[in-house]
Order: C-alpha cells, then structure tokens, then sequence
C-alpha cells in the first residue's frame, strides 16, 4: 500500500517551507535521519492519528516577468495537482489575497483533488479576521494557522488526513516481486524497463520527463514472477513543456512505497548528482530493498579495466548510505547485462526476507562484545542482555541493554557490520532498535 502524498503549494514568500519544517520539528516525522542521508529533503515522511502520508514541499510557484506569467504558474501547480492525493494551499493572511493567489485558486478549482486553504500568519485572534477575504476562493473554508508558531498545525493536519483516499490493495499474486525504477528524468528509466521486459511497453524519448504516470507490468524470467513500476516522469503535453526535476522525487514516492525492491537508475554520463542522493535516500528511509543501476555505460568516456571498480568508490562515497547496496553496470540500448538485473533483484528480495535464529544472533553478540567491548560513559558501561530479530522485510531487530542511553551510533554501526559480515542482507537496509531491560516484558 502506498502512503497518500500531500503537496504544498502557494506563491513565494507564504510559509510553505516553514509549514514543512514544523511539521517535522514537531515530532510527527516519521523519517530516519541516519548520517550520510541527504537532510535538503522536499518530501517528509509523517504520521497523523494513526495515517501514514508523505508531505512534498513543492517550493515558490514563481513568476518570470520576462516570460508568460501563466506558463510558468501552471507548469509547477499543475504538476503538484497530478502528482498529489491532497493539495495544501498555503496564502499569506498578512499581506492579504493577491492575483497571484487567485490564479492559483483558479487551478485548484479545475482539479478534484480535494483542497486545504490554510491561511498562514494567522498569530492571534486579532488576526483571524484576515481569513474572510479568502473566502472568495472558492475552496471551502480557509484555516488560520501560524507555521512559525506551530498554531492550527493539529486541526490543519486533521481535515489532511480526513481527505484521504481509500486505497485498494494492489492486483499482486504472493510469489511476485515488486520493482520500482526510480531516478532522475532522462537517466534511461524507461528504456530500461523495455530492455528487461522485452518489449515496446513504454514511450521512451530522450526529452527529459516524457512519462507522466506509474505503470505496472508483470512478467516473467525463467520461474521467476515480477512486477515492474515504471516512475520514469512526465508525458510530453503541450501545457507541461519544461522538464521540472525537482519533482522526479514526488514522481517516485508511491511506486517506492508499493514495491519489494527498488532499482535506482543513475546515469554513467552524469554521474552522481544532489539529486540523485534525495531520490535514494527516499528508498533506503522506506526500508526497501535496493540495487544501483549504473545505465549508459556503453558511452562511458576513457573506459579501462578499472573504470567500474572507480565509478563504485564514487557510488560509495556520494551515496554512503547505501553502501550495503549491490551496483550493477548496464546498457539499455545494446542489453548489456540487463539479464543480471533480475538476478539482483530475486537476491535482494531474498535477503530482505531472511530470517535468524534469535540464539545464532546472540552468538554473533557474544563474539562481537568479546572483539570490541561496549562503550561506557561516566563511568557505566553499556551491557547487551540480548538481540532478536522482529521482522523482515526490511530486516529489524531488537537489542535489550541496561541503558539504551550509552549505545553510540558508532557502535549500533559496528553491530550492523557485524550481522552483515556473517548473514549478508545484501541489498537490505537493517533496522537496529535499542530497548531498555524494563520494555523487554513487553515485547
């Protein structure tokens, strides 16, 4: 099932990225912020009331007087419009309704999308009078809330998750794996996605963002079952006649969201952009299995017996967080390993479904504490009572200890090393929760 995405929208300069960011500084993210993981997000993994969404800020719809003021407008709302289940439009209650926000209001009007009116610096009763002129929009009743304050946020977030659609659950049989394609526009997503299932199946064009929607295709290699989830972009249309790749991300949330393992595209003659580090670190925070698709390598330039081996350092000193990641060298247009794409995804799922014996795990603890010692801090040592594995899919297991407190990142890093270097899980991101002795009856 994939979580419902909530865009936000609105004209430069009215609190969406602060509205954004108090969201997450509040606690209701529900996002890993693991060092190595890019923080220059646009999405937010969030909770409310039990409803897991992800909130996309879409930034300021921008207006270039040197070009036609509609043009630029509606490329940037019209995309969040599509792309989004629920629509957060956000007005400055303080300057007052302007043109700018009734034209935008007028775009909101054409879709049926449902719509938030959240009326932003609204600090005080005082000011709750300033709401009534956005009436006018024609969008239902507008919200007083104050994003740098934190004020509205919880009845904003109600009438969010009160708009949510009922999703059905997917058309996909028990022994099927999913894959998702994600990447940047024009890395060769779509082209990938017809080499692997053997035919036309996608329009493929070398106009960046020319497929606007997911499109899921199951096939079958040898014995083995998959589902594929094209999430290559934007279909040409006349309305939408620039690539906008700050929103190749909202583009791959849901089909990451609905899939086993994610194929992350990255393109040989571009290397590894900012860009690229934000579309997998989505990925690797949902728990996905993943595999790195290096494409074009057959137009690769200077090309030598060591060219991989320096292209994967690249991969693993840009993306450090998916070093447990398997990389795979490709060609679209000569089918140059493509064969051993499917063969890295029935691994990856594989190893994201392993299960360990609760006494092997804590054998491997054994053998690691007597290696390396816990840390202690001021004089109390970290003690490990016991580790057991919770669930698969992504891998998580759970570590009781005397306090949860005196485990360092660096050693919860060394424990992960450790259950890699003795069980693999290649290709699986693992989850390693700390919990006091007093939770362990709970468990």
């Amino acid at each position: 099932m994939s979580k419902p995405i909530v865009a936000i929208v609105g004209r430069p300069n009215v609190g969406k990225s602060t509205l954004f960011n108090q969201i997450g500084k509040k606690r209701v993210s529900i996002v890993d912020d693991m060092p190595g993981v890019t923080r220059d997000r646009i999405y937010l993994d969030a909770e409310w009331l039990n409803h897991e969404f992800t909130m996309v800020d879409t930034g300021g719809i921008e207006f270039d007087e040197s070009n036609t003021i509609l043009k630029s407008m509606r490329q940037q709302a019209q995309i969040a419009m599509e792309e989004a289940d629920v629509i957060v439009f956000v007005v400055d209650g303080r300057s007052g309704l302007t043109t700018s926000d009734e034209e935008v209001g007028r775009l909101l009007r054409s879709t049926k999308k449902p719509v938030i009116l959240a009326v932003n610096k609204t600090d005080s009763p005082q000011q709750e009078a300033n709401i009534y002129e956005f009436y006018s929009l024609g969008l239902g009743d507008p919200m007083g809330i104050s994003a740098s304050n934190a004020l509205g946020l919880g009845d904003l977030l109600d009438e969010v998750v009160k708009a949510f659609p009922k999703e059905a659950e997917p058309d996909k049989e028990a022994d099927e794996i999913s894959i998702a394609v994600i990447g940047r526009p024009n890395v060769g997503k779509s082209s990938i996605v017809n080499a692997l299932i053997g035919e036309e199946r996608v329009i493929v064009s070398n106009i960046a963002g020319t497929t606007r929607d997911a499109i899921d295709t199951h096939f079958t290699v040898g014995d083995m079952k998959f589902i594929l989830i094209d999430t290559a972009g934007m279909r040409r249309k006349g309305k939408i006649d620039e690539p906008v790749e700050r929103y190749s991300v909202m583009r791959s949330l849901r089909a990451v969201d609905r899939s086993d393992v994610v194929l992350m595209v990255i393109s040989a003659e571009d290397g590894i952009t900012e860009q690229d580090k934000k579309i997998a670190g989505y990925a690797h925070e949902s728990g996905k299995g993943v595999v790195i698709v290096v494409n074009k390598w057959d137009i690769f330039p200077d090309k030598n017996d060591k060219s991989t081996l320096r292209f994967t350092d690249d991969l693993r000193e840009e993306l450090g967080f998916l070093q447990y990641a398997p990389v795979v060298y490709t060609s679209a247009l000569t089918h140059q390993r493509i064969p051993r794409i499917t063969e890295l995804v029935k691994y990856v799922a594989d190893q994201q479904s392993m299960r360990i014996q609760t006494s092997v795990l804590n054998e491997l603890v054994r053998d690691a504490v007597s290696i390396n010692p816990p840390p202690s801090h001021r004089g109390k040592q970290l003690k490990i009572y016991f580790m057991t594995q919770a669930d698969i899919q992504p891998p998580k297991f759970i570590i009781f200890v005397n306090d949860p407190e005196l485990m360092h990142f660096s050693y919860l890093r060394f424990l992960e090393n450790k259950l890699r270097e003795n069980f693999g899980f290649e290709g699986a991101p693992l989850k390693l929760v700390v919990r006091g002795r007093k939770e362990e009856e709970d468990y």
